[in-house]
Protein backbone atom coordinates (compact mmCIF):
# COMPACT_ATOMS: atom_id res chain seq x y z
CA UNK A 1 0.00 0.00 0.00
CA UNK A 2 2.76 1.77 0.89
CA UNK A 3 4.57 1.72 -2.28
CA UNK A 4 1.43 2.05 -4.20
CA UNK A 5 0.80 5.59 -3.04
CA UNK A 6 4.57 6.57 -3.11
CA UNK A 7 4.44 5.46 -7.03
CA UNK A 8 1.40 7.86 -7.29
CA UNK A 9 2.33 10.85 -5.80
CA UNK A 10 6.19 10.37 -8.06
CA UNK A 11 4.35 9.84 -11.07
CA UNK A 12 1.43 12.20 -11.18
CA UNK A 13 3.66 15.21 -12.82
CA UNK A 14 4.39 12.98 -15.46
CA UNK A 15 0.83 11.83 -16.00
CA UNK A 16 0.63 15.58 -16.12
CA UNK A 17 2.91 16.38 -18.35
CA UNK A 18 1.68 13.47 -20.77
CA UNK A 19 -1.71 14.29 -20.65
CA UNK A 20 -1.00 18.39 -21.61
CA UNK A 21 1.42 17.10 -24.30
CA UNK A 22 -1.07 14.93 -25.93
CA UNK A 23 -3.33 17.83 -25.93
CA UNK A 24 -1.10 20.38 -27.61
CA UNK A 25 -0.31 17.24 -30.51
CA UNK A 26 -4.06 17.26 -31.23
CA UNK A 27 -4.26 21.44 -31.01
CA UNK A 28 -1.02 21.43 -33.33
CA UNK A 29 -2.63 18.48 -35.65
CA UNK A 30 -5.53 20.34 -36.07
CA UNK A 31 -4.54 23.85 -36.75
CA UNK A 32 -2.32 22.37 -39.82
CA UNK A 33 -4.43 19.93 -40.79
CA UNK A 34 -5.81 23.05 -43.23
CA UNK A 35 -2.84 24.09 -44.59
CA UNK A 36 -1.52 20.14 -45.09
CA UNK A 37 -4.73 19.33 -47.30
CA UNK A 38 -4.32 22.77 -49.54
CA UNK A 39 -0.28 21.66 -50.04
CA UNK A 40 -1.49 18.32 -51.42
CA UNK A 41 -4.10 20.00 -53.76
CA UNK A 42 -1.71 22.55 -54.88
CA UNK A 43 0.37 19.86 -55.71
CA UNK A 44 -1.72 17.63 -57.20
CA UNK A 45 -3.25 20.23 -59.61
CA UNK A 46 0.73 21.22 -60.14
CA UNK A 47 1.33 17.72 -61.38
CA UNK A 48 -1.68 17.16 -62.98
CA UNK A 49 -1.21 20.07 -65.47
CA UNK A 50 2.00 18.62 -65.78
CA UNK A 51 0.48 16.18 -67.61
CA UNK A 52 -2.51 17.42 -69.23
CA UNK A 53 -0.93 20.62 -71.29
CA UNK A 54 -4.75 21.35 -72.55
CA UNK A 55 -6.01 21.85 -69.09
CA UNK A 56 -6.39 25.36 -67.86
CA UNK A 57 -8.61 24.64 -64.83
CA UNK A 58 -9.69 21.71 -63.17
CA UNK A 59 -13.21 20.84 -61.31
CA UNK A 60 -14.77 17.91 -59.28
CA UNK A 61 -16.52 15.43 -61.78
CA UNK A 62 -16.82 13.15 -59.04
CA UNK A 63 -16.28 13.78 -55.77
CA UNK A 64 -15.28 11.44 -52.67
CA UNK A 65 -15.69 8.31 -55.00
CA UNK A 66 -15.47 4.97 -53.36
CA UNK A 67 -12.48 3.11 -54.37
CA UNK A 68 -11.10 -0.22 -53.04
CA UNK A 69 -7.54 -0.65 -52.28
CA UNK A 70 -5.97 -3.76 -52.94
CA UNK A 71 -6.56 -4.99 -49.48
CA UNK A 72 -9.84 -4.49 -49.73
CA UNK A 73 -10.23 -1.13 -48.04
CA UNK A 74 -12.56 1.67 -48.77
CA UNK A 75 -11.38 4.79 -49.47
CA UNK A 76 -12.78 8.19 -51.17
CA UNK A 77 -10.86 10.02 -53.56
CA UNK A 78 -12.22 12.95 -55.66
CA UNK A 79 -12.05 12.43 -59.49
CA UNK A 80 -11.32 16.05 -61.28
CA UNK A 81 -12.03 16.79 -64.68
CA UNK A 82 -9.46 18.95 -66.75
CA UNK A 83 -11.23 21.95 -68.90
CA UNK A 84 -9.46 22.99 -72.00
CA UNK A 85 -9.83 26.74 -73.73
CA UNK A 86 -12.25 26.03 -75.46
CA UNK A 87 -14.80 23.99 -72.16
CA UNK A 88 -14.26 20.62 -74.00
CA UNK A 89 -12.46 18.21 -71.07
CA UNK A 90 -8.96 17.70 -71.70
CA UNK A 91 -8.85 14.75 -69.80
CA UNK A 92 -9.65 13.15 -66.10
CA UNK A 93 -6.77 13.62 -63.18
CA UNK A 94 -7.41 11.70 -59.80
CA UNK A 95 -5.29 10.11 -57.39
CA UNK A 96 -4.46 6.54 -55.86
CA UNK A 97 -2.60 4.61 -53.54
CA UNK A 98 -0.59 1.22 -52.94
CA UNK A 99 2.25 -0.19 -50.61
CA UNK A 100 5.85 0.48 -51.94
CA UNK A 101 8.94 -0.81 -50.60
CA UNK A 102 9.53 1.24 -47.91
CA UNK A 103 6.05 3.31 -47.27
CA UNK A 104 2.62 4.11 -49.16
CA UNK A 105 3.59 5.30 -52.59
CA UNK A 106 0.79 7.54 -53.73
CA UNK A 107 0.48 9.06 -57.04
CA UNK A 108 -1.77 11.01 -59.58
CA UNK A 109 -2.51 9.44 -62.68
CA UNK A 110 -3.87 11.04 -65.62
CA UNK A 111 -5.94 10.05 -69.01
CA UNK A 112 -7.31 11.58 -71.75
CA UNK A 113 -11.05 12.35 -72.25
CA UNK A 114 -12.11 9.12 -73.58
CA UNK A 115 -9.96 7.11 -71.12
CA UNK A 116 -8.27 5.68 -73.42
CA UNK A 117 -4.88 6.65 -72.82
CA UNK A 118 -2.48 7.36 -70.12
CA UNK A 119 -1.38 10.81 -70.02
CA UNK A 120 1.27 10.56 -67.04
CA UNK A 121 1.40 10.32 -63.21
CA UNK A 122 3.23 12.19 -60.99
CA UNK A 123 4.69 11.23 -57.29
CA UNK A 124 2.39 13.21 -54.88
CA UNK A 125 3.44 10.73 -51.94
CA UNK A 126 6.44 8.57 -52.01
CA UNK A 127 9.44 7.65 -49.17
CA UNK A 128 11.24 5.37 -51.52
CA UNK A 129 14.80 4.70 -51.10
CA UNK A 130 17.31 6.98 -52.65
CA UNK A 131 18.94 5.98 -55.20
CA UNK A 132 17.14 3.09 -56.07
CA UNK A 133 12.74 3.25 -55.66
CA UNK A 134 12.75 7.06 -55.49
CA UNK A 135 13.53 7.08 -59.48
CA UNK A 136 10.18 6.54 -59.87
CA UNK A 137 9.95 10.34 -59.89
CA UNK A 138 12.13 10.06 -62.93
CA UNK A 139 11.39 10.94 -66.18
CA UNK A 140 13.11 8.41 -67.83
CA UNK A 141 10.82 6.05 -65.84
CA UNK A 142 7.63 8.05 -65.78
CA UNK A 143 8.11 8.70 -69.59
CA UNK A 144 7.16 4.87 -70.27
CA UNK A 145 3.55 5.61 -69.34
CA UNK A 146 2.89 8.84 -71.18
CA UNK A 147 0.56 8.28 -74.47
CA UNK A 148 0.21 4.30 -73.79
CA UNK A 149 -3.38 2.47 -73.29
CA UNK A 150 -4.97 2.75 -70.26
CA UNK A 151 -5.31 -0.82 -70.06
CA UNK A 152 -3.83 -3.55 -68.11
CA UNK A 153 -0.08 -2.66 -67.95
CA UNK A 154 3.12 -5.67 -67.25
CA UNK A 155 6.07 -5.05 -65.30
CA UNK A 156 9.12 -6.44 -67.37
CA UNK A 157 12.84 -6.41 -66.32
CA UNK A 158 14.18 -5.64 -69.72
CA UNK A 159 13.04 -4.59 -72.60
CA UNK A 160 12.58 -1.02 -74.82
CA UNK A 161 11.57 1.98 -72.01
CA UNK A 162 10.89 4.53 -75.46
CA UNK A 163 8.13 1.87 -76.57
CA UNK A 164 4.92 2.86 -75.79
CA UNK A 165 2.84 -0.34 -75.28
CA UNK A 166 1.55 -2.21 -72.37
CA UNK A 167 5.08 -3.46 -70.95
CA UNK A 168 6.68 -1.39 -68.16
CA UNK A 169 10.49 -1.78 -68.00
CA UNK A 170 11.43 -2.03 -64.29
CA UNK A 171 13.97 -0.20 -62.51
CA UNK A 172 17.28 -1.64 -61.92
CA UNK A 173 17.55 -2.61 -58.03
CA UNK A 174 14.18 -1.61 -57.31
CA UNK A 175 11.45 -4.05 -58.79
CA UNK A 176 9.44 -3.47 -55.81
CA UNK A 177 9.08 0.26 -56.50
CA UNK A 178 8.63 -0.13 -60.29
CA UNK A 179 5.66 -3.12 -59.55
CA UNK A 180 4.08 -0.80 -56.78
CA UNK A 181 3.18 1.70 -59.47
CA UNK A 182 2.05 -0.60 -61.88
CA UNK A 183 0.19 -2.60 -59.68
CA UNK A 184 -1.47 0.81 -58.20
CA UNK A 185 -2.33 1.81 -61.79
CA UNK A 186 -3.96 -1.59 -62.65
CA UNK A 187 -5.90 -1.55 -59.57
CA UNK A 188 -7.54 2.26 -59.76
CA UNK A 189 -7.57 2.87 -63.38
CA UNK A 190 -10.62 0.20 -64.32
CA UNK A 191 -13.00 1.25 -61.07
CA UNK A 192 -12.42 4.97 -61.69
CA UNK A 193 -13.11 4.62 -65.56
CA UNK A 194 -16.06 2.45 -64.29
CA UNK A 195 -17.45 5.37 -62.11
CA UNK A 196 -16.75 7.56 -64.78
CA UNK A 197 -19.32 5.61 -67.08
CA UNK A 198 -21.77 5.23 -64.48
CA UNK A 199 -22.09 9.25 -64.33
CA UNK A 200 -22.35 8.80 -68.15
CA UNK A 201 -18.67 10.78 -68.37
CA UNK A 202 -17.48 8.63 -70.30
CA UNK A 203 -19.04 6.57 -72.79
CA UNK A 204 -19.26 2.62 -72.06
CA UNK A 205 -16.93 0.34 -74.11
CA UNK A 206 -18.64 -1.11 -77.48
Amino acid sequence: MVRIKYFVKQSWLLIVVSFCFGLLIAAANAAWQGKIQQNEEDKFETIAREMLAEAVSFETAIEKAELQTAKGKKIKTDIKKAIAADGKCAGWAFSCEGSGFADKIKIVLTVDAGFEKITGFGALLSNETPGFGDQIKLPYYRNQFTGIPAGHLTLVKTGQPDKKDSEIVAISGATVSSEAVVKIINHYAEQVKKQLQSKGLVTNDK
